[in-house]
């Protein structure tokens, strides 16, 4: 039966039932049914084009299933279902439909097989996810949903703008392979770059997902990203511009990271920096780069939501996410430690564990493909990650000075969603062949050779020791309470101050041209009226023999001039 109807309908039904249904076990074990069910009907399902309607006179491919859309859409049903078991205590009716919607239509959007369905995703993923930042019901939490908003759907209008272009190009609406060689195919690439937080366009990111809920923030961190990860993987591989652009985004976070005090805006330009490797491999465009991109954002879907977990849950525990305020949680934390560190070690692509076997992919492809300079800076970016995420975020929070808090562990339903993360992250780097497996095309790589190994151990440890030395030199960032700067300074803070005093301006302009057309209408009124009332002037009743007076000496008039 399921087989039958497109996988976003599921999540519909999940909604509809989780509406209907009481806060408890039986709403938060149905939020857990649902994407293992579409993980059945994804893995089941052949290749081709499997639902079809009929819209205006288009065809829309509601279920275009190839192995790039699969194994997309696996991850992302995985996803839902580890943010929804670490949401299991939530009994917040609006974060679980929000949920369930947000991560459906990003399933959804996966699967679509043309643009104009792809839009409709793309705004369901845009509006679904904001109530997970409006969740937390604060002024805030509010106006930065507003932002956050105002990007996506923005995204979503220039995607429908480039699409209705394309069709009076070309006459198809198909989501295809493109080329940058037109307005329309300009547009939907910024599109999606808006969406994937190109440089630039990066730091709704970094200000959104820090202030969702806790639980929001682990769900948010899957899926609008990769979304645009996989749309630019269908449209535009080997657009060579994306291996720059990717080259920039794994740098510039960094700087960011390594400065910024709060524990989930580092992971949110983590999470920038690692889209960064992504991209370049789409942007090498060969077979083996896009098995690497597809492979990383599988892994990095899940390593970034087991950091975002263990941060999450000191935040819960602790209510600070605050590296100054934190400390010496391993004493009272110690499983929430350990998976922390496991997530630490997979995205800093230690031997053993997710981020080793591909991200290495990406790196390789890089080589072979002649581009040096890109390739020293994936492995700079390399080093950055280890520092920032795979060593600041636990040593800060678990280790480091003693802070004297000593929180609880972590909820069960927490633990036990970290619990089976942790083992994906470790399983897929023991054993990455079930991975390599389902990736778009046929893996030929060996990922534990000596020579990869060791030298991906010596960049570690080269890492290491340079994080040891600026800590015991004093050259390493202090963790202090600080505002630092980015590119959303710029129109949040400069554009306003420029905005305001202009504004002012012309309305003070404007006040005084409307006040003067006022006065000057009020003046031309009266005149009319003293030509034209029915007291004085012309309109005034007249005696009917002036009138007669004049009727002749109109009729001369006449005469005189038809005589002439």
């Amino acid at each position: 039966m399921i087989e039958a109807m497109p996988t976003f309908y599921l999540f519909v039904l999940a909604a509809l039932g989780a509406g209907l249904l009481p806060k408890g076990s039986m709403r938060a074990a149905l939020l857990l049914l649902v994407p293992v069910l579409a993980a059945l009907q994804i893995w089941s399902l052949p290749e081709g084009n499997l639902y079809q309607v009929e819209l205006l006179g288009q065809q829309l491919e509601l279920m275009r299933v190839d192995k790039l859309s699969r194994v997309f859409g696996l991850i992302f049903c995985i996803a839902a279902f580890l943010g929804n078991l670490y949401a299991w205590h939530i009994k917040d009716t609006v974060q679980q439909i929000a949920a369930v919607l947000y991560s459906g239509s990003a399933i959804g959007a996966v699967f679509a097989g043309d643009l104009v369905t792809l839009f409709f995703y793309w705004e369901g993923t845009a509006i679904a996810s904001v109530f997970l930042i409006w969740a937390r019901r604060t002024e805030g939490a509010y106006h930065t949903g507003m932002r956050y908003l105002i990007i996506q759907i923005t995204s979503g209008v220039i995607l429908l703008a480039g699409t209705a272009l394309l069709y009076r190009e070309t006459g198809s609406i198909a989501f295809e392979q493109m080329t940058l060689g037109s307005l329309a195919t300009w547009l939907i690439f910024l599109s999606f770059g808006m969406k994937c937080a190109f440089p630039f366009l990066h730091n709704w990111l970094q200000d959104s997902y820090p202030a969702a809920t806790i639980t929001g923030t682990v769900i948010l961190s899957a899926f609008t990203t990769k979304l645009a990860v996989y749309a630019l993987a269908r449209g535009f591989a080997g657009t060579e511009m994306l291996i720059y652009i990717g080259a920039v985004m794994t740098l510039f976070p960094i700087f960011f990271a390594e400065i910024e005090n709060d524990l989930r805006r580092v992971l949110a330009y983590s999470l920038n920096n690692q889209l960064g490797f992504m991209v370049v491999g789409i942007g090498v465009g060969t077979e083996m780069a896009l098995n690497g991109t597809a492979s990383h954002a599988f892994a990095h879907i899940l390593y970034k939501a087991l950091l975002f977990m263990s941060v999450g849950a000191v935040l819960l525990r602790t209510g600070t996410s605050k590296a100054s305020e934190l400390g010496g949680l391993c004493r009272t934390m110690p499983r929430t430690a350990l998976f922390c560190l496991i997530g630490a070690a997979s995205i800093s692509a230690f031997p053993l564990f997710s981020g080793f076997v591909t991200k290495s992919l990406i790196m390789d492809e890089t080589a072979n493909e002649h581009y040096p300079i890109i390739w020293a800076i994936l492995v700079f970016a390399s080093a950055g990650v280890l520092s920032h995420s795979g060593i600041k975020i636990p040593y800060f929070t678990f280790f480091g000075h003693d802070s004297g808090l000593r929180p609880k562990e972590a909820p069960w339903n927490m633990q036990l969603a970290m619990g089976i993360t942790a083992f994906l992250c470790i399983f897929i780097g023991v054993y990455p062949d079930p991975l390599y497996a389902l990736l778009p095309y046929d893996v030929v790589y060996k990922p534990y050779t000596t020579n990869h190994v060791i030298a991906q151990l010596q960049l570690l440890c080269f890492a290491l020791l340079a994080f040891a030395v600026l800590m015991r030199s004093g050259i390493h960032p202090p963790e202090i309470r600080a505002v630092n700067l980015d590119v959303d300074w710029i129109y949040r803070r400069l554009i306003p101050k420029l905005y305001l005093p202009i504004a002012a301006l012309i309305g003070l302009i404007w006040t005084a041209l409307s006040e003067a057309a006022l006065k000057n209408l009020g003046q031309f009124q009266n005149l009319l009226y003293r030509w034209h009332s029915p007291e004085t002037g012309m309109a005034r009743v007249r005696p009917t023999g002036a009138m007669v007076i004049w009727v002749a000496i109109l009729l001369a008039v006449t005469l005189i001039a038809s005589y002439f």
